[in-house]
């Protein structure tokens, strides 16, 4: 499992940047139709908001990928 740290002083970051760090996504455009099509899982469950709040802690799964944020 891949593993993300936030920046110092950040709380969280939304879902569809993440998926752009994370190189899931070329684009911003492209993460955001991955997010549409449901190809995105927050936590085991499939997430559908765009701009999300992924904090410590929660897990990300896009098919055999996983990235633990912290």
């Amino acid at each position: 499992m891949e593993k993300f740290k936030l920046k110092e002083g950040e709380e969280y970051i939304a879902l569809k940047d993440l998926i752009k760090i994370l190189g899931w996504a070329d684009t911003g455009g492209e993460a955001m139709s991955r997010i549409d099509n449901q190809e995105i899982k927050l936590n085991g469950a499939i997430e559908t908001q765009r701009r999300k709040k992924v904090r410590s802690g929660d897990v990300v799964m896009f098919g055999s990928s996983q990235a633990q944020v912290e």
